[in-house]
């Protein structure tokens, strides 16, 4: 058989970490999906940032999305065992969110995304966290994830993807997207 397939999941469900199977459809697997196409996005927007900065905090973030999305696909019997979102992993956000935001200018105005490759990407990036947030927010409502950090951690991630958009903007060597200017071509 390939090792790139098992064929276990023809039948429409899928493995949990623990004992047991859940529908592919499940808001379970809906939410490991929206936090993988997030963590997706990150790698695009770390793969065209130029500010090494940027790209240190992104990395270093899609690999809690990994500890992130194991805590969340844990079954109540191991849960402990993949624990490792807690208080101290949001407030590092928090504080990188902080030190980003130091060194920017607020738009005083909506940002429109695309003005830049990278910019884009982490606007891109923003909007798949924040569907992983209500994705996650759904299984806490449930009572099926207990850990509420793990929330709290996407909502601050959305938070730090629109401040590395604007530090990255205004501080990188971001080519600008090929497109037609207004009133004239590209």
């Amino acid at each position: 058989m390939s090792p790139f397939y098992t064929r276990k999941g023809d039948d429409g469900l899928t493995g949990v970490l623990g004992d047991g199977r859940v529908a592919k459809s499940d808001l379970l697997m809906d939410t490991l999906g929206s936090v993988d196409e997030a963590n997706s996005a990150l790698g695009l927007a770390r793969a065209t940032c130029q500010q090494p900065e940027a790209c240190e905090v992104i990395l270093a973030v899609q690999r809690e999305l990994y500890r992130l999305m194991a805590e969340t696909a844990a079954t109540p019997e191991n849960a402990a065992r993949f624990h490792s979102i807690d208080a101290a992993r949001v407030a590092w956000l928090e504080e990188k969110t902080a030190y980003f935001e130091g060194r920017v200018e607020m738009p005083r105005e909506f940002i429109v995304p695309g003005d830049t490759v990278c910019g884009a990407a982490l606007d891109m990036a923003r909007t798949a966290v924040r569907r992983a947030e209500r994705r996650m927010a759904g299984l806490v409502s449930e009572g099926r994830v207990t850990n509420g950090e793990l929330l709290r951690y996407l909502n601050r991630l959305s938070s730090l993807c629109f401040v590395l958009e604007i530090y990255e903007h205004q501080h990188g060597e971001n080519q600008p997207l090929t497109r037609a200017k207004a009133g004239g071509k590209a």
